[in-house]
């Protein structure tokens, strides 16, 4: 590995040894790994194979391995799955992979978006894998590797149901603004009808009240992950959205209710765009 991997005092190490098969073999194998500066206490179990290191100091856990194979024996890589929340693109599993493939000691990692899960292989420890997605900005946990994990299925039915929810509370408030912006366009006379109705105020009025309410609730969620990400400097595909509504937002916050900030011949609003973004964004997921 480039660099040593530490282990806290106050973490318990366990390693698979390979290769016992007696008495005399456990009792080389804790001898060797007793003789490792920062081990405190040491369990070597026949059965199960795994070697339990107690340190009472920071200790290497490569000097571990190599102290296990310098007696004779192998410790194999190890694969950990991981469940990860809030991926929703290609830039989020470049990132989460990259962020495993950094972790000393790995050897392979891979991201699937679609089901969620993340594997890392190599000598590797579960908790750093997690610290390094959770540095990464997304929510991650240890998962058995081949089991059905219901928990996170549970969780992706309960936000398929949000999610189709949302879309259609965000269709139904966007419907309004799309005709009443766009529907001069498609429907003759349409405009001189909203001018001698609604006027220009009270129509830029309305979409402003609709669109806010559309990004404040079924868009809320591009900007809770986009903007954090924009600071980490790791912008996703919730940064691109949560940056192209707010700028059209408030363009036509500024165009509806301070028209006098803005150069002659430049007062419109893009309200629509703001809102037909989230809702064509929410039905693709």
């Amino acid at each position: 590995m480039s660099e040593a991997v530490k282990a806290r005092s106050d973490e318990t190490v366990t390693l698979t040894v390979e290769g016992m098969n007696c008495a005399s073999c456990v009792g080389r194998v804790e001898a060797s790994l007793a003789r490792v500066p920062g081990v405190g206490r040491v369990a070597v179990n026949l059965a199960t194979g795994r070697a339990t290191i107690h340190p009472n100091d920071a200790i290497d856990r490569q000097a571990l391995i190599d102290a296990i194979e310098s007696s004779g024996y192998r410790v194999p890589e190890n694969t950990v799955e991981l469940a990860v929340e809030d991926m929703t693109c290609a830039s989020c599993t470049g990132r989460v992979e990259r962020a495993l493939q950094a972790v000393p000691g790995v050897t392979r990692a891979s991201v699937n978006l679609a089901t969620g899960r993340a594997s890392a292989s190599g000598l590797v420890d579960a908790d750093e894998l997690v610290a390094a997605v959770i540095t990464a900005g997304y929510a991650a946990r240890v998962i058995e590797a081949g089991s059905s994990d219901s928990r996170s299925a549970a969780k992706k039915d309960a936000e398929r149901i949000r999610l189709r929810r949302d879309t259609i509370l965000a269709a139904a408030l966007t419907a309004p603004v799309f005709v009443l912006e766009m529907g001069a366009h498609f429907i003759p006379g349409m405009a001189g009808w909203i001018e001698n109705t609604l006027g220009t105020q009270a129509n830029w009025l309305l979409q402003f009240v609709l669109v806010a309410l559309v990004l404040a609730f079924p868009g809320r969620r591009f900007y809770a992950q986009g903007f954090p990400a924009l600071a980490r400097l790791a912008p996703d595909m919730n940064s691109l959205v949560a940056v192209g509504t707010a700028a059209a937002f408030l363009y036509s916050v500024v165009a509806t209710f301070a028209p006098g900030l803005l150069p002659a011949g430049t007062v419109n609003v893009y309200y629509e765009a703001a809102a037909v973004i989230v809702v064509l964004i929410l039905l693709g997921r």
